[in-house]
Order: C-alpha cells, then structure tokens, then sequence
C-alpha cells in the first residue's frame, strides 16, 4: 500500500512540475507577449542576434515550443527569412536549459518548501486582489514547479530506489551493453519526451533516478540527449499539415539536435569525463556515481547547456548550408503554388500559447483584408470587361472569392475561440471581441464585392448601357471606395490607426455618403427627364448603393482598429 501511495505521489509530482511550468509560461506572456513578438521581430538582423533573441525569449517564457511556433509563424508572414528563424531556433534551444538550472535549484539540498508556500500566499494574493493577476499567475505557476521538484527529490529519497533489487538489476542489465546501452537511453528519452510532451518533465525523472543512485550518469545523459530529439517531434508532426516554410523550420530544428547527438557520441565518453571532472567526480561508464544528488544534477545541466551550446557554435557558421539542406529535403514543387482558399498563418493546428496566437490571428486577418481588395479588383475589371468568356472568367473567379471569404470568417472566428478558450489578460480579450468584429465586418466587403458583380452581370446581360457621366461617376465612387480599404488593409498590416488617419477616413465617409446623395437625386432627375430609362437608373444606383454599403463596413473596421489602439 505504501509504495502505492509513492508511486501516485511520484506520477502526481511530475504532473505538478508540468502544470506549474504552464501556469509561469502564460503569466509570463500575458505580461509581455506582444512585447516579445516584436523583440522577436526586430532583433534578428543576423544570425547572432537570432540566437541571442531566441535564448533570451525561450528563457523568459520557459518554453522552446512556443517560441519555434512564434518564429514559424513569422516565417510564414515573411517578416523572418527562413536563415533567421534558424538562428532563433538555435537560440531556443539554448534558452531552454535555463530550465534545467531551474532544477537544480529546485532539487537541491535546501528545503524551498517554506519559500514555495510564502510565495503561493503572495500569488493568491495578486490574483484575487486583481492588483497584478498576471504575476500572480506567474508566481503560483513557479511555486507548482518548484513544488513538484522537491516533492518528487523528497519522494524518491523515500522510496529507497537504490535498495529495490528489481530496479537497480532492471539499470544494471541495460547499462552494460556499451554503446549500445547509449542507443537505447537515447531512444527511450525520446519517445517518453514525444509521449509526455514536456522534455522538462523527463529531465526531472532522470535527474531523480540519477540522484538515487539507480541510473549512471553517462545513462542519464543519453535519456538527456534523447530527449532533445524528442522534444522536436512533436513540431514536425504539427508541421506535416502546414506550409512549406513551416515544415523546412521544424526540420532545421531537428537535423540542428540530430547532428549535436551524432558528434556527441562520437567523443561520447571523453566528453562525458570532462564534465564529471567539472563537478569533481570520478566517471565510470555504467556505473552509478556514488556522491551527491546536487553535483549529479549539475553534471545533467551541465552537459544539457554545453551540448546545445557547443552545438550552436558550430552549426551558426552554417546557417546558409543548413537552409539549403531542408530546402533540398523538402523541395518546392511546381503545383505548389500559392493557394487562396488556405488560411496562412493558422493552418495545420500551428497554434502557440494563447497570448502569443493573437499575432498569428492578426496575420490571418490582413491576409482577410487583402482579398477583399483583391475582390474589388475584379469587380472593377468586370465592370469595363466587354468580352463574353473573359467576363463569364472573372465573374467566376470573383464567385470563388466569395466562398473563399465565407470560409476564411468561419475559420478565423473558430481559432479565436480556441484562443478564448485560453488563459488570457482581460486586454487580449477584449483584442479577441474586437478581431471577431473586424472579421464579420470584412465578410460583409466580400459579400458587397459579390452583389456588385451580380449587378454588373445583370447590365451586361439584358445590355444596358450607362452614359458617360454614370461611367464616370462609378470611376469615381469606386475610386473613393478603393481608397478607403486602402487605408483599412494598411490599418490591419500595422494593427494601428493614428488619430490624423483617423480624421481622414471619417472625412472619407462624409464624402462618400454625400456622394451617394447627390447621385441620387442625379439619377432621379435624370430618370424624370428621359435621360436613360427606370430599369437603367434602377442598375446604376443599385450598384453605387452598394459601393456605399461596401464603404461603411471598411470603415467600421478602421473604427474598431482604432478603438483597439486608443480606447484602452
């Protein structure tokens, strides 16, 4: 019964490390999310300054997932070259044996357990005083972690691993077979890291069975390495449904850790020495070191930051080469072109932490926007267009646009409310609401574009003729229109309107609407006085009525935009 409870309290521990390391990544990204995406988008001007911004950010949230995933997701906006976001990703990996250290600390000979329990206090406190909720998630996140760490050193110093004669021969027989013994480790680190999806949590069970004296510690260091295999694929998986660029990111990142376990076992044992020498401990292949569970542990994070930091020094003087090799892995194919009826940024289930997914939705959005001013395009060739298959040609294409923007609504609104789903700062709530406004409203410009294409064929078909004054007075709604989504997709490229743009667009609205009017009554004198017939005057001010419509929903979404930046 009693090794029961240990073994549930072992399982519960690990499960404790996990969640808390949840909980601290998103505090942490609710307090400076966007500030991380835009250091991750400004300082990568080369491959230094990539693996400086990548350690410095993975770091920071404690987690390398979500920065491959911010990066991939750059990539795919072009505001990161495929060379830079492997510059990031080998800083990631750097970043992420800051954890390790984390456990070392957490693991060590000093009880943090009075610490742990004052800091929970001070957590619960910022979170029901609603003074700071984010850094009171982010410190009941490092309490559940550093909890979880002095559980599980406590539990196994009382399960006595060392004296279970079952596990100690089950280390023994499978430490003994040399290399091959390494192989093995290897591979289990990483299937357990694929199957838990925290390389964490599968650091804390080695350094546990290290400092019980069960595991040696050239076996840990193969579970180790392992589990930096495992831990990049999961991102290969996510990547099979996403773009090409994505998919050659998430290879770069595992040819990087596959190349570090191949030089690494060639200097397998002499390396391993060195860093046991370190720690002043004596190494004995396959055999479990006889000291103290603190110099085991740093000899894991030890080996940990040198093997990903010997291995971005080499491999950073061969980004351009590295580039090349997932290109030729994962070439571009001539049917693969690009495809408007696919989401961008958003598709495959690439989605990072919900802080951090906000960008990606944002992308998507302006790709939304971009669309729809392709639409107007069309609309507007369409109407001159006197050909009957060049017209029937586009006619369709603006159709398939129009099923396009129905899906893209439907597909955007469902991420954010995956996104919703998360835990978010009340700001990047009310940043969810006004992007689920801005979508619907970006609909209603496809729906426009269609209706205005359906009067146009209307024209074309019973061949009505517009007078050159209703020619130009299109020419010049539409003008007037195109300049205002214009500003809208600018608007949703920076995710800014500032208060002079603002002023102009509502200008633009007043012009428009006074347009419109006086068009009206244009149409209606001139429909009095026999200029051209009703059913003419009729198509004329169907199609300017819309183009008006078509106006105020772009000019809601410039509203929202800038309600978003200054009504905070």
């Amino acid at each position: 019964m009693l090794l029961l409870v240990q073994i549930m309290t072992l399982i519960g521990s690990v499960a404790m490390l996990m969640y808390g390391m949840k909980i601290m990544s998103e505090g942490l990204q609710k307090m400076a999310g966007s500030k991380l995406s835009n250091v991750l988008g400004t300082m990568t001007t080369n491959r230094f300054t990539g693996v400086l911004t990548g350690a410095f950010i993975t770091a920071a949230i404690q987690s390398s997932t979500a920065t491959t995933v911010m990066t991939v997701s750059f990539v795919s906006a072009s505001l990161l070259s495929l060379s830079q976001a492997i510059s990031v990703i080998m800083g990631a990996n750097i970043g992420t044996t800051f954890t390790a250290w984390i456990m070392v600390l957490g693991g060590g000979s000093f009880d943090l357990r009075i610490v742990i329990y004052a800091t929970i206090v001070i957590a619960v406190a910022f979170i029901h005083t609603r003074k700071n909720p984010n850094m009171g998630d982010f410190l009941m996140g490092l309490s559940l972690m550093l909890l979880g760490l002095t559980t599980l050193k406590i539990n196994a110093a009382e399960m006595h691993l060392d004296e279970m004669n079952a596990v100690r021969n089950f280390f023994v027989s499978t430490s003994s077979w040399g290399y091959g013994s390494y192989f093995l480790y290897l591979l289990v680190g990483g299937i357990l890291t694929f199957a838990v999806q925290s390389s964490a949590a599968i650091m804390a069970i080695t350094m546990t069975l290290c400092s019980a004296h069960v595991l040696p510690v050239d076996m840990g260091i193969a579970l180790v390495m392992g589990e930096n295999i495992g831990t990049t694929i999961t991102s290969n998986v996510v990547a099979l449904s996403a773009s090409i660029q994505a998919r050659r990111a998430a290879l770069a990142h595992l040819v990087f850790n596959v190349f570090g376990v191949i030089w690494v076992l060639c200097v397998f044992r002499p390396f391993v020495g060195e860093i046991c020498g370190l720690w002043s401990v004596d190494f004995q292949p396959g055999v479990p070191a006889d000291v103290s569970p603190d110099r085991l542990n740093g000899i894991l994070a030890t080996f940990h930051t040198l093997f990903n930091l010997t291995n971005t020094l080499i491999l950073i003087w061969f980004v351009p080469q590295l580039e090349k090799l997932v290109t030729i892995i994962i070439p571009t194919k001539p049917e693969q072109k690009e495809n408007d009826s696919q989401l961008h940024f958003i598709s495959g289930g690439l989605m990072s932490t919900s802080e951090l997914s906000i960008l990606q939705a944002w992308k998507e959005v302006h790709v939304f926007a971009v669309r729809t001013q392709r639409m107007m395009g069309m609309v507007h060739d369409l109407f001159s267009e006197q050909d009957q298959t060049r017209f029937t040609q586009i006619y369709s294409r603006i159709e398939k646009y129009e099923g396009i923007c129905d899906r893209m609504e439907y597909e955007i609104a469902q991420y954010l409310n995956q996104v919703a789903d998360g835990r978010l700062s009340e700001q990047s709530k009310r940043e969810v609401q006004k992007m689920l406004r801005i979508v619907n409203e970006l609909e209603s410009v496809g729906d426009a574009n269609f209706n205005l294409s359906r009067f146009i064929r209307h024209k074309f078909d019973d061949k009505i003729q517009y007078t050159d004054e209703q020619n130009k007075n299109f020419e010049r709604m539409i003008y007037l229109v195109s300049q205002a989504e214009t500003y809208m997709v600018s608007a949703l490229e920076r995710i800014d309107i500032t208060p002079n743009e603002f002023y102009e667009m509502t200008n633009m609205e007043n012009e428009i609407n006074n347009f419109r009017d006086e068009l009206k009554n244009q149409n209606m004198r001139a429909v009095t006085d026999k200029e051209y017939g009703y059913a003419v005057g009729v198509n004329y001010m169907d199609i300017i009525c819309e183009l008006e419509k078509m106006a105020d929903y772009i000019i809601n979404v410039n509203e929202t935009i800038y309600e978003q930046k200054h009504d905070k």
